[in-house]
């Protein structure tokens, strides 16, 4: 198994693209801290993972206070005595219009989604500086390329953890630890549907979305696990301060229409 005997910390683990996450990394043999706001979600998966045979530890956290996190990274190391893998997916959105939009949603926004990836990476630096082959995954978007209507907090933000990846990589580099952004599209998850839920008629925006992809289909979890399991993994060891987008096309083209 590819990382038998290392540890990662995975944000925003207990649904979604980082339950996915969490449970690749744990069956390729790395130690997992799930780290949640969601207390009931997150207890539930890491007994699952446990159940099928990996170790896993659910860690509460608000990503976006200091305290916290220093919390979560310290529990960490006191259950598994390393990092070696640290995973920022931990995210929200706000569907509204700038106008309606408060300080307060902006800042809790970009809290989750930004503030979290610098008060993580700072945090768990001297344990990723001491691994040998430590990487940080941070989970951008396809909105870290383009705008897109009613989000306008979002799409910020998710410009941000792209070039924060970028400056982050640079400055790491020295230390060994190679720094990467994976920028999904259309991916099925609770927090994709509640933004479908959002419009007039769920079901025709999603006929729409797709039509734009070119694989015509939803990623998975998983699709987006995979990237993150090769960006910490020996064959990605040459890259560093890269945005992967996994879209199934959807960014390939201006314009696109499944026949």
């Amino acid at each position: 198994m590819r990382f038998e005997g290392r540890a990662a910390i995975v944000t925003g683990g207990a649904s979604g693209i980082g339950q996915a996450i969490a449970q690749r990394f744990a069956r390729d043999g790395a130690a997992v801290a799930l780290v949640d706001m969601d207390t009931e979600g997150g207890a539930r998966e890491a007994a699952a993972i446990r159940a099928a045979g990996g170790r896993c530890e659910f860690i509460t956290a608000d990503v976006s206070n200091e305290s916290d996190v220093m919390k979560a990274v310290a529990a960490t190391v006191e259950h598994f005595g390393r990092i070696d893998y640290l995973v920022n997916n931990a995210g929200i959105v706000l569907v509204k219009p700038l106008e309606d939009c408060t300080v307060e949603e902006w800042d809790h926004v970009m809290g989750v989604n930004l503030k979290s990836i610098f008060l993580f990476s700072k945090a768990a630096l001297p344990w990723l500086k001491a691994a040998d082959g430590a990487a940080i995954v941070n989970m951008g978007s396809v909105s870290s390329f383009v705008g897109q209507g009613n989000t306008p907090i979002y799409v910020a933000s998710k410009g941000g953890v792209a070039m924060l990846s970028k400056t982050v990589a640079l400055d790491f580099a020295k230390y060994g630890i190679r720094v990467n952004c994976v920028c999904p599209g259309i991916t099925d998850t609770p927090m994709l549907r509640y933004h479908i839920s959002r419009s007039a008629d769920p079901d025709r925006t999603v006929r729409e979305r797709l039509n734009r992809v070119p694989l015509a289909r939803m990623l998975s979890g998983d699709d987006i696990a995979g990237a993150v399991a090769y960006l910490c993994g020996p064959d990605s060891a040459g890259v560093t301060g890269t945005t992967l987008l996994v879209d199934g096309g959807y960014l390939a083209a201006a314009e696109w229409a499944n026949a």
